[in-house]
């Protein structure tokens, strides 16, 4: 076994590991926003970890390019579509919790703020 592929395994294992990590937090969490917020980093990082591990098993330059446009692109996809989704998810809860009527939820509740004083 060469260096590269005591590399490659190492850091390929890493990312296994953290795609794993990934998964666990997905099945524990309570609620969606901390499940797509641990499995975002998970996987982000997970891959990060598989591509340096696959980067010297890789033709240069275009092998090695492939590789790292892969990562950017799934990077910049999946903290866009984290984004849209926790939108989405804040939306309904702010939805429900106003009995569905649109635009309501949204200003702040009399004395939130701390400057209106409540006169009995």
């Amino acid at each position: 076994m060469s260096l590269a592929d005591a590399f490659t395994a190492v850091f390929v294992s890493l990312g296994a590991f953290f795609f794993f990590a990934g998964w666990v937090g997905l099945v524990r969490f309570p609620d969606a926003l901390s499940r797509l917020h641990a499995l975002s980093k998970a996987d982000n990082l997970g891959l990060g970890l598989v591509v340096i591990g696959l980067l010297p098993q890789a033709s240069w330059p275009f092998g090695t390019l492939k590789l790292i446009a892969l990562w950017l692109v799934a990077v910049l996809v999946g903290g866009a579509s984290a984004q849209l989704l926790a939108g989405a998810i804040h939306a309904q809860a702010a939805e429900t919790s106003t009995g569905g009527e649109p635009g309501r939820g949204t200003e702040a509740a009399p004395g939130a703020n701390g400057n209106d004083k409540a006169t009995s």
